[in-house]
Parts: C-alpha cells; sequence; structure tokens
C-alpha cells in the first residue's frame, strides 16, 4: 500500500482563515483530518498571522469547531510583533496599538505601556488585524508615524476569508497609514521566517510540513524557514494563481482539501518531454502548457505546474500560460 502523504513528515505546521476556518464556521473536513495526525504520530501546530484574538481565544475557537489545540499550538503574529518591539524601544516606553485588544495584551506582556492616542507621545506604533478598528484608529496611528514613531505591523496579508466571502486584512489597513505617511513598517509575521521556526521549535520538529492557503504569507514565508511547504485549495489562492507563482511563492505540494493528508502523493516525474502526475501529463509549447488530463483532476495541475516551473526556474514575476486541455 502507497505511503500517505502526510507519513513523510514529523509536523504540521498550519495555517487558520482559509485552511482551518473561513470566519467562524470550520471548512468542511478540516477538523477531521487535524485530528487524525495524532493517530500518525504527527504534532500539530498552528501559524497564524490574524493578531485580533489571543493565542488561548485562538485555541478556543480551533476546539469549538472539532480541532486539536492547546493554548500554546498557537503562535501568533501579535506575539511576534510584541516581541520585535520590545528589541526595539525599551521596558516601559509607550505604544500606540492600533488593533485589538489581544494585541495590546501581548505589548502589556513585554513590559510595555499600551496607548490608544497620539496625545500620549508615543515612541512606537503596533498595527494588528482587528474588525473593529476605524478611521479614528488609523488616523491616530498616522499622526503617530508621521511624528516619527517607530512603526511595526504585525502583518502585511491584504486580504482574509471569511464565510461570506474575501474581506480587506491587515495589509490593507496598513496601506491606508502607509499612504497618508509615506513611510514603511517593519513587519514582524508572515511572511517572515521566525514565526515557523519558532513554530517548529516549539514542537520539536524536524521534517515539519508548512500548510497553507496563500502564496505571499504562508508559503513564502514556509519556504523562507527552509521547510517543506503545501498549498491547499480551500482559501485565498487557486490551481490558476499557484500554476502562475513567482519562484519564491511556489509551493513543494498541492493539495485539494486536507483529507489529501491521508492519500498517497503523486510526485510529478518527467517523462515524454513534459511531466507526469498520476494519470495527468502536461508539456510546455512556448508561452502555452498542453495538459492531457481534466481540469478537476488536482493532478494534472500538479504536472502543469512541473512542467510550467520548470520552463521558468527563476520567476521573479507572475507567470501565467495559455492552458490546453486534452482529454
Amino acid at each position: 500500500m502507497a505511503e500517505a502523504f502526510i507519513d513523510a513528515f514529523d509536523a504540521v505546521l498550519s495555517d487558520l482563515d482559509g485552511v482551518v476556518y473561513a470566519g467562524p464556521h470550520a471548512i468542511p473536513g478540516a477538523p477531521e483530518a487535524l485530528r487524525g495526525l495524532a493517530q500518525r504520530g504527527v504534532r500539530l501546530g498552528y501559524v497564524t498571522n490574524n493578531a485580533s484574538r489571543s493565542p488561548a481565544e485562538v485555541a478556543a475557537h480551533l476546539r469549538e469547531l472539532g480541532a486539536p489545540a492547546a493554548d500554546d499550538d498557537v503562535v501568533s503574529s501579535a506575539q511576534a510583533g510584541a516581541a520585535l518591539l520590545a528589541r526595539q524601544v525599551p521596558a516601559g516606553s509607550r505604544v500606540l496599538v492600533a488593533g485589538s485588544a489581544a494585541l495590546a495584551h501581548e505589548v502589556e506582556l513585554r513590559g510595555l505601556v499600551p496607548v490608544r492616542s497620539a496625545h500620549d507621545d508615543p515612541v512606537a506604533v503596533i498595527q494588528g488585524f482587528s474588525p473593529d478598528l476605524g478611521w479614528r484608529e488609523l488616523a491616530e496611528a498616522s499622526y503617530a508615524v508621521a511624528s516619527g514613531a517607530l512603526w511595526i505591523a504585525t502583518n502585511t496579508d491584504l486580504t482574509i476569508p471569511q464565510a461570506r466571502g474575501i474581506a480587506p486584512g491587515n495589509g490593507s489597513l496598513v496601506n491606508a497609514v502607509r499612504a497618508a505617511t509615506g513611510k514603511e513598517p517593519l513587519v514582524a509575521g508572515k511572511p517572515e521566517a521566525p514565526l515557523f521556526l519558532t513554530a517548529a521549535e516549539r514542537l520539536g520538529a524536524e521534517r515539519p510540513v508548512v500548510v497553507g492557503d496563500r502564496l505571499d504569507t504562508d508559503i513564502l514565508g514556509g519556504n523562507r524557514a527552509g521547510f517543506a511547504t503545501a498549498a491547499v485549495l480551500t482559501g485565498v489562492d487557486t490551481k490558476e494563481t499557484i500554476l502562475a507563482a513567482r519562484t519564491a511563492e511556489r509551493p513543494k505540494f498541492i493539495l485539494a482539501t486536507l483529507a489529501d493528508f491521508y492519500e498517497p502523493y503523486p510526485a510529478p516525474e518527467a517523462a515524454d518531454g513534459g511531466w507526469r502526475a498520476g494519470r495527468s501529463a502536461a508539456r510546455v509549447e512556448g508561452g502555452s502548457i498542453r495538459i492531457t488530463g481534466s481540469p478537476e483532476d488536482i493532478n494534472a495541475w500538479r504536472a502543469a505546474c512541473a512542467a510550467w516551473w520548470e520552463a521558468h526556474p527563476e520567476a521573479e514575476r507572475k507567470t501565467a500560460p495559455e492552458l490546453v486541455w486534452e482529454s
């Protein structure tokens, strides 16, 4: 019997939004797939750029959805942002928090004093996602940053998956302050490597796989950390955007859902001047890819990616080919 995909790894470092849940609801089958990891001896950690809730709150939500999660299993960009902040400013410094109460709490835990107004003369601004963040908070952050305060963003995700669709993320709100000030923030969370390295160290993992739905944060960050990366098609990025990805954001693996953990993974192999995965095959012809298979078959996309990426090994920009399908 062929080995399941997950048996090659000793830990999963999983994103949350778009992988485990969308908004308040679990993605169908995700909690069950995550519960099955322990039976295979595979450890589980969650790495999230969402700084609106504390790790304990995130873990409680995961348990409500049926996913296994202890409080320490969650590593958030709020924690990373507060840690970065504490390395930049003296203990006891005032810091304007443009974000959630959970982010303010992480700042307090680092011996810093959260404030909410530029009138309080903060030496730094830390900005993280909160669904309640409005114009007044963004304006206060802008005033402080323009006056010379250090500016740290927990993350720069432009969008965030919600139950009703894709909504603006922290990166969109960061862009508002950037536009008002002409300044650039230091970024603590994904796609930087420290979040993933911290999570792997916490789990004692030697062969982790990073699983995420976003190329520009999860996959880029996992690649930067030197880990195997798997893009799952339940969130933001699609088969088409993965195929077009620039080199730094290309995943090693593509999964339809987390249920693919327990299926054999037919790694693409070079064959007949192209690439084959399962019963599907693909070859590059100029600016197009000729694919033998069905658009509904994920193996066809795995083969197409292998073929296109071999033809464009050093792509600094997205490169979308024309697709020619043959049954």
